[in-house]
């Protein structure tokens, strides 16, 4: 008997964005892709491929100039700008190159930052940040500010803080492209353990090396559109 396939959790259809300007610029160029939940999903291209506004429309951060977008059944691309905000809040946890820390806040206080928004008491953001912070194996800095730790800890503590409202999906753009590749790899295993865990993963990165060795499938793109969809292990 086959076993069942992992359901989809992202769906993505005939997805375009043109941005205005005197030769319009197709971002995208009808990509279409489904990720299953649970999933590790590396996505690679070029500068200038699309790889970042893909990932900034799956992230609310951005909106289709038609298609659509879906996650876990409800389309995105057809939500108000109230209704993204509580989708941002919500259901997505964004990481970057740069890890855009306070720099006036402990590591503790970076992360229960989002919570403030959520309404969230103080007592349960401490312990919910305490939580995400011992996830990514950062429980004995949560009292350290961003100077005081190094790279590859200022980007646990960014990926702690995409944690902490318990997102469906982990996004992440370039979350190795400020580091020494020992600290990059460092950072990839963490983002694999959480994945281990449960958490779907969509990830930029330009280090196929690394994308080969952490992801369960990479997606390449050139000119807004998908070129390759390479499946290299199942999910576990």
């Amino acid at each position: 008997m086959n076993a069942t396939a992992p359901r989809a959790l992202i769906e993505i259809d005939d997805l375009t964005r043109i941005y205005p300007a005197a030769v319009p610029i197709r971002a995208l160029d009808g990509v279409t892709l489904a990720v299953p939940e649970g999933a590790f999903l590396g996505i690679s291209g070029s500068s200038g491929s699309g790889k970042s506004t893909l990932l900034n429309i799956l992230g609310g951060l951005d909106t289709p100039t038609s298609g659509h977008i879906a996650l876990a059944g409800r389309r995105i691309s057809d939500l108000g700008p109230d209704d993204l905000a509580l989708y941002r809040r919500d259901k997505v946890g964004m990481v970057f190159q740069s890890f855009n820390l306070i720099s006036a806040y402990t590591a503790l206080e970076n992360v229960a930052f989002p919570l403030l928004f959520a309404g969230v008491a103080r007592a349960e953001r401490g312990r919910r940040a305490a939580e995400a912070l011992e996830a990514v194996g950062l429980a004995a800095r949560r009292s350290h500010r961003p100077t005081e730790l190094s790279g590859g800890e200022q980007q646990r503590v960014a990926i702690a803080r995409a944690l902490i409202n318990r997102p469906k999906v982990l996004l992440a753009d370039e979350p190795t492209g400020n580091l020494d590749s020992t600290t990059a790899a460092q950072i990839l295993q963490t983002l694999a353990d959480l994945n281990a865990a449960g958490l779907t993963i969509v990830m930029i990165s330009h280090e196929e090396p690394l994308l080969r060795k952490y992801s369960h499938a990479i997606v390449r793109l050139r000119d807004g559109r998908i070129i390759e969809h390479e499946h290299i292990r199942a999910a576990q």
